[in-house]
């Protein structure tokens, strides 16, 4: 079908599309008309689209409804053309804004138009004859909202801060502030300019019209003189002619260490007692200028002289910077009583080179070390002695001595023992000079390894007074008094000397090292038999080892032997070992030793046998009549002083060689004793005792004879007795 072409508010020309304007101003509504067809010399016949221009509406436009643009079709005088227009501002969200007259074509704006929100509408246009059969294709119909400066410039936010060094160069970038606009950026609505309104120093900063930045204009940002800066800044629109808004810029000045700190005083003056560490002596203050809390601001302190031992120390309080001596040592009064510090005040961070040095870094600290008064000091302290043991009492063994520190104070020390376990020593209170009470002996359970150790006290007369403790070691030396004694004193043989046998002899010391072993054995060296056929050799230094060097006859031999120990001097005993030789069989057996003890050689007499097994004898017979006699007094315990029997054993028995007794003889001895408890009269039935006529009523119960002892002296002296006879 052939179709036509329709037209709005411009023609529509081969080269290029006008744009059309709409305001409230325009009083005729643009009509366009469909373009003629033409032909050409072939005859031929070209389509042109359906193209409709932009119409441009301005926004906030009140004058409503507003005639927009009418459209109209070529085919309209061929037949009745029904228009129709579809898309947002119509049909879709937000729907109503837009309408048109069916017949006529005219397109109604229906409400203010915020380019804010939308800032253009494409519409779609259709054109249909009554029959609903479309005249024309769709065509676009596009409604650009044309922006007014209705929007005031926006800051991102009410309060910048920036940050910028002291002693910054000039141009040096602070910060940067940013605004926005809603209207259209391409017009002046939305051309934005920036400025500064006041500052609290002029000239000090200057803004970028375009860009909003912030810079140094002028040297001299000195923290310590303004620390911070209030700008008000300010951005308007239309190239800084039209709607403009304000905010607050805070400039923060930096801080550099360009401030050295200062003592407030040149010497400072403290006190402190001797004989104490640990503890603070004083403090010194400084002041500076930088930011407080800072590095910059923070002192360190250092010692650079009058303290060659360490004495002191010095810190940093981190609340005021001050410094705080503290004594590391104790200090004496009678050494120096005066100490002069030097201390250096430093920063954290390094001091700008261009800050000029001061000696005001420097201070002087007086230290006064007050005199006290200290408990006296032993010369020497543990005090040693050796004494030998056995010393006679009241022997001087040394001076233990106690110096008083305080020189300037007249005191007097006296001394005392405070510990002397064995009782062995004494003190001389006024010259400390130690002395023995009694004897000390070697063996004693007071002595560690040989050592007496005893506390003296040295006490001055202050008021109050003090004390301090010594220590006085005493080594006990051991004295050679007691000769070895050989352990065995008999042994047994072989006679051929080529079994290699021989007799370990050992020998004890009742003295201690180095008085006791090594022991030394030795054969009287007189006989020339014994030193031909008897050897000696030392196993070790308590043992040796006696040997046949050639075969002897069997027999008992007793062999003068000389033992001798290493003290200072020496001490020997000669002992006599009898030495049993016997023939042994091929396995070194002795098997005739029995034989040799009775033979005629020298050894036990038969005398001296026979008194040693009566002593023997005599032992078990003393031993079996003590053992019955125990068994008889247990036996009369069991049974008790009275018994059920009609018999009535006592202890007492008076021979008074008259008959009848009187009445002195009557008070002489209570004759209820004499009555069996158990023959006793019942009470009465009030539990009162009958009345007796024979003996006062009110006398204690009988007492019984005391148990006789398990060792009666009578029974001692049997058998001393008999022990005298046998002997």
């Amino acid at each position: 079908m052939e179709r036509g072409i329709l037209l709005a508010m411009c023609c529509l020309m081969s080269a290029y599309r006008q744009v059309i304007s709409v305001t409230p101003q325009d009083e005729d509504i643009p009509v366009r008309r469909l373009w003629r067809e033409k032909a050409t010399s072939e005859m031929q016949r070209f389509k042109r689209a359906w193209v409709i221009p932009t119409i441009s509406v301005s926004e906030n436009l009140k004058s409503i409804p507003f005639q927009v643009v009418q459209i109209k079709s070529d085919k309209q005088y061929q037949s009745s053309v029904i228009y129709s227009i579809k898309g947002p501002g119509v049909d879709e969200e937000p729907k109503g804004i837009f309408t048109i007259n069916k017949t006529t074509g005219i397109v109604y704006l229906n409400a203010v138009l915020d380019r804010e929100k939308i800032d253009r509408f494409k519409l779609r246009a259709f054109a249909l004859d009554s029959d609903g059969v479309p005249l024309e294709d769709p065509t676009d119909l596009e409604i650009v909202v044309m922006d007014q400066n209705d929007n005031r410039p926006v800051f991102s936010q009410a309060l910048f801060k920036g940050y910028v060094l002291e002693n910054a160069i000039p141009g040096t970038l602070v910060m940067r502030v940013i605004a926005t606009d809603a209207d259209d950026a391409n017009t002046d609505n939305g051309q934005l300019k920036y400025s500064i309104i006041q500052q609290d120093s002029p000239e000090m900063f200057s803004i970028n019209q375009d860009t909003g930045e912030i810079r140094t204009v002028q040297v001299g940002l000195d923290r310590e003189v303004v620390g911070s800066y209030n700008l008000t800044v300010q951005v308007a629109d239309m190239l800084g002619d039209g709607l403009s808004t304000t905010a607050n810029a805070v400039i923060s000045i930096g801080d550099l260490n360009d401030n050295a700190p200062l003592f407030t005083q040149e010497e400072f003056v403290m006190e402190v007692a001797e004989q104490i560490a640990g503890l603070d002596v004083g403090r010194v203050s400084v002041t500076d200028r930088d930011l407080r809390g800072s590095p910059n601001w923070m002192v360190k302190y250092s010692i650079i002289s009058g303290d060659p031992h360490g004495a002191f120390s010095i810190r940093t309080d981190p609340q005021t910077s001050e410094g705080i001596l503290s004594l590391v040592k104790p200090l004496d009064h009678e050494t120096s009583s005066i100490h002069n510090l030097t201390v250096l005040a430093e920063n954290e961070a390094p001091l700008l080179p261009s800050v000029p040095r001061t000696s005001h870094a420097q201070a002087r600290i007086k230290v006064i070390v007050k005199n006290l008064n200290e408990p006296p000091v032993f010369s020497e302290n543990p005090m040693m002695v050796r004494v030998k043991e056995r010393i006679n009492p009241g022997s001087v063994i040394g001076v233990f001595t106690a110096k008083d520190p305080d020189i300037s104070l007249s005191q007097e020390i006296r001394y005392s023992l405070i510990s002397d376990p064995a009782n062995w020593l004494l003190v001389d209170a006024q010259s400390g000079q130690i002395g023995t009470r009694y004897s000390m002996e070697r063996k004693s359970p007071f002595l560690e390894r040989g050592w007496y150790t005893a506390l003296i006290a040295a006490t001055d007369n202050a008021v109050p007074p003090l004390s301090s403790t010594g220590t006085l070691s005493v080594e006990v030396i051991e004295l050679n008094d007691h000769a070895p004694v050989l352990w065995q004193h008999s042994g047994e043989l072989c006679s051929s000397s080529h079994h290699g046998h021989g007799i370990l002899l050992s020998a004890t010391d009742e003295d201690m090292p180095p008085q006791s072993h090594p022991f030394h054995f030795q054969l009287d060296q007189s006989s020339i038999a014994l030193t031909l056929n008897w050897s000696i050799s030392e196993v070790n230094s308590t043992h040796a080892m006696l040997e046949l060097l050639s075969e002897v006859e069997e027999g008992v031999y007793t062999l003068p032997l000389l033992v001798s120990d290493s003290g200072d001097p020496p001490l020997a005993q000669l002992h006599m070992l009898n030495v049993s030789v016997c023939r042994c069989d091929a396995l070194g057996i002795c098997s005739g030793s029995a034989a040799a003890l009775f033979s005629s050689g020298v050894g036990i007499s038969l005398s001296a046998l026979i008194i040693i097994l009566s002593s023997v004898a005599l032992v078990l017979v003393l031993a079996l009549l003590l053992l019955l006699f125990r068994c008889t007094a247990g036996s009369a315990g069991q049974k008790g002083l009275l018994s059920d029997s009609e018999e009535d054993v006592r202890d007492n028995i008076f021979n008074y060689n008259e008959q009848g007794g009187g009445e002195e003889d009557q008070d002489a001895y209570d004759m209820n004793r004499l009555r069996n408890p158990a023959m006793a009269v019942p009470l009465s039935p009030r539990f009162k005792p009958p009345i007796r006529r024979d003996a006062p009523y009110s006398q204690t119960l009988p007492r019984y004879p005391r148990r006789l002892s398990d060792r009666p002296s009578d029974i001692e002296d049997f058998i001393e007795d008999v022990s005298s006879w046998v002997l």
